[in-house]
């Protein structure tokens, strides 16, 4: 694999215009304070996955339209004091799995909760537990996720999914051990673009960590990749070529541009500069876009896998860095 996208200096530079609704605000607050007229009822079961320094907990809470999401939720077997937690999203095509998947944040003393995915969790993993159901008719679509309901924004899938991610961070709020001033977020590839979409709804967060993130820049991305999942709006602008200014307009409620000029927590995003699936220009826009502190850490010679293992020391470097500053400001 070569480059492919632009040098490194134009992306540092790299600034585009962005295509934003003028009723993205109201938009995104009637969809929360929708989702928000259910309680959220987090119900946090305790499961038995032979662990003995880690607890873990079955999840339940109420997502977009009071539909009940599942997740995992687990705690370092020896504490004291409230925690902070970090809430994590997964990839396309993945979903929640087993806790014994994901052990990193809770060994090292945080909180942590995992999101399912609606609706997916059979491309990657070991499966997922959350249907996705939808309350509106939709429109036809190419198989995957990235054109459900495309075809008007309230339909969209991603309306449904970021809307259950903020969600998530209220339901780690709800639980007694975790300290709800002191939630960092976290993701990769669509999970990243779901960190993003949280950082610019949810104000008052620590930190966000999005990693390689997928769902920024669309036009650039269908410019310059065939490779999935963008390319099921490339087919799907193929077939209905009279709707392409219609899918754009959808698109451009669930843009990273969009949420990362409204995120005012840290943030430490990752890059890899061969990357096929999350081209370079489209996580840099979102990076040269986002409004609160940030840094970027960029992976020469990777493609979608990013810095992998040796980003996640960049991230619990960072959040602990964070976390020491907070203290240092309240004494």
């Amino acid at each position: 694999m070569a480059y492919f996208d632009k040098s490194l200096p134009e992306l540092q530079a790299y600034l585009p215009a962005r295509e934003e609704p003028p009723d993205f605000d109201a938009f995104w607050d009637r969809t929360l304070t929708q989702a928000r007229s259910f309680p959220i009822e987090a119900c946090f079961t305790p499961v038995d996955y032979h662990l003995r320094t880690i607890e873990t907990f079955d999840l339940t809470f109420r997502g977009y339209g009071g539909q009940p999401i599942k997740g995992w939720f687990s705690l370092p077997a020896q504490r004291s004091g409230k925690l902070p937690c970090v809430v994590e999203y997964l990839g396309y095509g993945g979903s929640r799995g087993f806790p014994i998947d994901r052990l990193i944040w809770s060994s090292m003393g945080y909180a942590h909760l995992v999101m399912d995915t609606r609706g997916q969790g059979s491309v990657w993993g070991s499966g997922g537990d959350t249907p996705d159901i939808e309350d509106l008719p939709s429109s036809p679509q190419v198989p995957g996720f990235m054109t459900r309901g495309i075809l008007d924004p309230e339909t969209y899938y991603y309306r449904r999914l970021i809307t259950d991610a903020v969600r998530a961070v209220e339901a780690a709020r709800s639980h007694p051990e975790v300290d709800p001033d002191k939630i960092a977020i976290t993701g990769g590839s669509q999970g990243g673009g779901l960190t993003l979409a949280v950082a610019g709804l949810v104000p008052d967060l620590i930190a966000a960590m999005p990693d390689v993130p997928f769902l920024c820049h669309y036009r650039r991305a269908l410019d310059i990749t065939d490779s999935q999942p963008y390319q099921e709006l490339t087919v799907f602008c193929k077939i209905h070529r009279d709707k392409v200014d219609q899918v754009f307009r959808t698109l451009s409620y669930f843009d990273g541009l969009n949420f990362s000029a409204r995120a005012k927590a840290p943030a430490l995003f990752s890059v890899g500069l061969m990357d096929l699936i999350c081209p370079p220009s489209t996580v840099y826009a979102a990076y040269n876009h986002y409004s609160g502190p940030k840094q970027i850490k960029d992976w020469s010679y990777n493609n979608h896998e990013g810095g992998d293992s040796y980003q996640r020391l960049e991230q619990a470097a960072f959040l602990k860095s964070i976390l020491k500053s907070e203290v240092s400001n309240s004494i």
